[in-house]
């Protein structure tokens, strides 16, 4: 099982709202999730990002792979330093 990081779009048309959540490759974009980790709302000035630091890293640690815009709103939120500063302390 690939367990991936990915926005499921939500809001109406043509004012999406986004949920960052964890979920298996292999369901649909808008479909079932394990856990939702945060939101992304792109149509607020400036775009609000809110993340579960901790979810999102206990999540990264088991190996979720997370989408190239989730990479980019995660490190916005300072999470991915945490993780690759997690993983030097490890070595």
């Amino acid at each position: 099982m690939s367990v991936k990081i990915r926005l499921r779009r939500m809001g109406a048309k043509k004012d999406p709202f986004y949920r960052i959540v964890v979920a298996d490759s292999r369901y649909p974009r808008d479909g079932r999730f394990i856990e939702q980790l945060g939101y992304y709302n792109p149509t607020s000035e400036p775009a609000d990002i809110k993340v579960d630091s901790e979810a999102a890293l206990k999540w990264l640690q088991k190996g979720a792979q997370p989408s190239d815009t989730v990479r980019d709103l995660l490190s916005k939120a300072g999470v991915m330093k945490q993780y690759h500063d997690s993983k030097k302390k490890k070595a």
